[in-house]
């Protein structure tokens, strides 16, 4: 019965769910306070200086590791951008359980 249930969870978890774990998790392992740090924004690669979004990443890096101070230094949008990927996961998370009529018993 277990089983099952676990078939179901994993069969209906949303792929948008999945990719915003992920890239948490990956902010969450980077080290905001190394010097080096990749950067994946075109307008970085591009050289231009203005992008509205750069240091978003840092800021919620650094929200993972407790630097509330250095998040808002970053991107002062860091804490209400990851309190509304929470809330979209959440909520990706819980329509997609929705389908599912029968809880296991613990």
């Amino acid at each position: 019965m277990r089983n099952t249930f676990s078939r179901q969870v994993l069969a209906r978890l949303p792929l948008e769910a999945v990719i915003w774990i992920l890239g948490l998790i990956g902010l969450a392992c980077l080290n905001p306070y190394a010097d080096q740090t990749p950067s994946l924004c075109i307008f970085h690669t591009l050289g231009l200086r203005f992008c509205p979004g750069c240091g978003l990443g840092h800021a919620i890096a650094f929200l993972f590791h407790g630097d509330f101070q250095c998040s808002f230094a970053a991107h002062p949008l860091g804490i209400p951008a990851l309190m509304v990927l929470s809330s979209r996961i959440l909520s990706l998370l819980l329509n997609s359980c929705r389908g599912i009529r029968s809880f296991p018993k613990i």
